[in-house]
């Protein structure tokens, strides 16, 4: 049975036109797993792994901003009480 057509078109029931796009979207998605070599028993947990991962290299990126950015408060704090300490000459400085 020839499907009927319209204007150059086929036409097919919704039902069907939505189950190709299932399959075939289901079919694409284990092509591209199986690509990346996230495909078999071991997939989930491989897949936990690598965001757990993520997660930590986040962490890590986190950490090291506020590290940098408490170091460089830290010296610019420094600086200003080694100036201050200087302006005064609370360490015997030269009359």
């Amino acid at each position: 049975m020839t499907p009927p057509r319209s204007d150059g078109f086929v036409r097919m029931p919704d039902a069907e036109f939505e189950a190709i796009l299932t399959r075939a979207a289901e079919e694409g998605a284990k092509r591209a797993l199986a690509d990346v070599g996230l495909d078999g028993d071991e997939a989930a947990l491989d897949i936990r792994d690598l965001r757990s991962l993520v997660d930590c290299i986040r962490l890590v990126r986190r950490t090291a901003m506020q590290t940098a950015v408490r170091m460089i408060t830290t010296g610019v704090m420094l600086a200003l009480l080694a100036s201050i300490a200087i302006k005064l000459k609370i360490f015997g400085g030269s009359p």
